[in-house]
């Protein structure tokens, strides 16, 4: 096993707040559910109290009990074992280098939509990998500096939220609503809008991923709780406002998946030189945030990798450090490989930005949703083995509770999962689901050479 290193104790209760908003509220989430229609407003509510509130409650007990540093790779160890923990980490992992990609490319849309609408794709993905490797560099340095790029990330996502919510407002009184709220058009669409529901799911994920910094926190026992119940109901409120936001303004049928954003805020602040201003303000603020998303889960998926190779479960190469900070080197520069191989890859396979980004959207997702449903066992079954565990917060009610609630966000992710291959209508999409039998292998593969060069 590689020599362990102490970690700086970098993270504050704020700064946990900050980077678990900046992980979760993303601003592409909120044009893929108003893409939904009225209706999505009904779909943040009832996925928000069936799926949202327990995941939190489970991530918080989890967090603050058992606080090692690789959060979600360290629980389903203890659980379920080396190998499985592997299996769930490799997923953690190599979906943030195939979604980096995809967010970067949003980055990139946007940057194009405001500045170079002749960007070609060639020059958007050239400016994906540049993020990329910025990326990178972020992820070598030290938390208590590293930090401060989810911090600001989450700062301004609030603000833009905040921006969006009072000009809508403002909007809706002199244009009225591009959709229309009544009980006919909130009420939950069985048909064509399921195919957006896992993206809200999508949207919700993230609670557990600053636990893989624990080492690197000052109190994860009182600070874990706190901190994801806050970000939580930040999180939830700006998602329901926002997405109500996006629908004054824009028809759903109307919205695109890239340029929606920009879309909304030209709408809503108008073509006056201020509302120009602030349109530009609000655009730059946004490019900011797609950046500080990708680095936030690079930081956390990046310590899990580390942790796993640590204990001979990845390969040797993910568990470099540098020797003089300490930071997850092997695994971030790993990472930057993977995602610039992934956009050039893609580059040559998608019609336009749009395409580019749903495509490395879905596909990503459903890797990311599977290693959840590893931690959710691993909470009944830590709950059951590890019962005398001490538990500064424990979700409420007995084991029946627990299991109802761990199993319930089970079946929700297990729907997403199939939502995001198939879809109603119109069949399995078969590149996503190539994709995800590649990458699964790919891992088997990963996990095995690792175990078969393992020292101990």
């Amino acid at each position: 096993m590689t020599a362990r290193k102490s970690h700086k104790k970098a993270l504050k209760q704020s700064d946990m707040v900050l980077f678990t908003v900046s992980a979760i509220l993303l601003l592409d989430t909120l044009t893929a559910a108003a893409s939904v229609g009225a209706s999505a407003i009904f779909w943040w509510l009832f996925l928000g109290v069936i799926f949202f509130i327990p995941f939190a409650m489970i991530c918080a007990e989890m967090g603050c009990a058992y606080p090692e540093q690789g959060g979600i790779y360290a629980w389903i160890r203890d659980a379920f074992g080396g190998r499985w923990a592997s299996r769930a980490t490799w997923a953690y992992w190599i979906n943030t280098a195939v979604w980096m990609p995809a967010i970067f490319i949003l980055f990139a849309a946007v940057f194009k939509q405001m500045f170079f609408p002749d960007l070609s794709l060639a020059w958007q993905i050239g400016i994906g990998i540049i993020l990329t490797w910025l990326a990178v560099a972020v992820n070598v340095i030290t938390l208590d500096v590293g930090k401060w790029v989810p911090n600001l990330g989450a700062i301004l996502k609030v603000i833009i939220f905040i921006a969006i919510i009072i000009g809508a407002g403002l909007y809706a009184q002199t244009h009225g609503m591009a959709n229309p709220l009544s009980y006919n058009t909130l009420k939950p669409d069985w048909g064509s809008s399921m195919q957006f529901i896992p993206a809200i799911i999508y949207g919700m994920l993230g609670f557990e991923l600053v636990s893989a910094s624990s080492d690197e926190m000052q109190d994860p026992a009182r600070d874990v709780p706190r901190a994801i119940f806050f970000s939580g109901a930040i999180i939830i409120i700006l998602y329901l406002l926002g997405t109500l936001a996006v629908l004054v303004a824009i028809p759903a049928a109307q919205i695109n998946l890239v340029e929606g954003l920009i879309d909304t805020f030209k709408l809503l602040f108008g073509d006056s030189n201020a509302g120009q201003t602030i349109t530009l303000v609000l655009g730059i603020g946004a490019l900011y945030t797609f950046f500080s998303n990708g680095v936030t889960w690079a930081m956390g998926c990046n310590r899990a990798a580390a942790e796993a190779a640590q204990e001979g479960e990845l390969p040797a190469i993910f568990a470099l450090e540098s020797k003089q900070l300490g930071t997850p080197v092997g695994a971030a520069v790993l990472m930057g490989l993977a995602s610039t191989f992934i956009l050039l890859l893609y580059g040559f396979l998608a019609g336009s930005n749009e395409d580019l980004f749903w495509s490395l959207f879905a596909f990503s997702a459903v890797i990311f949703l599977l290693p959840y449903q590893g931690m959710f066992m691993a909470f009944i079954r830590m709950r059951i083995t590890d019962a005398e565990h001490s538990r500064p917060y424990r979700v409420p009610g007995n084991l029946l509770i627990a299991r109802v609630f761990a199993w319930t966000c089970f079946a929700v992710l297990a729907l997403s999962i199939v939502l995001f291959i198939y879809t109603p209508g119109e069949g399995i999409d078969l590149t996503v689901l190539i994709g995800v039998i590649v990458t699964l292998a790919a891992g088997e593969i990963v996990i095995r050479f690792a175990e078969n060069h393992s020292p101990h």
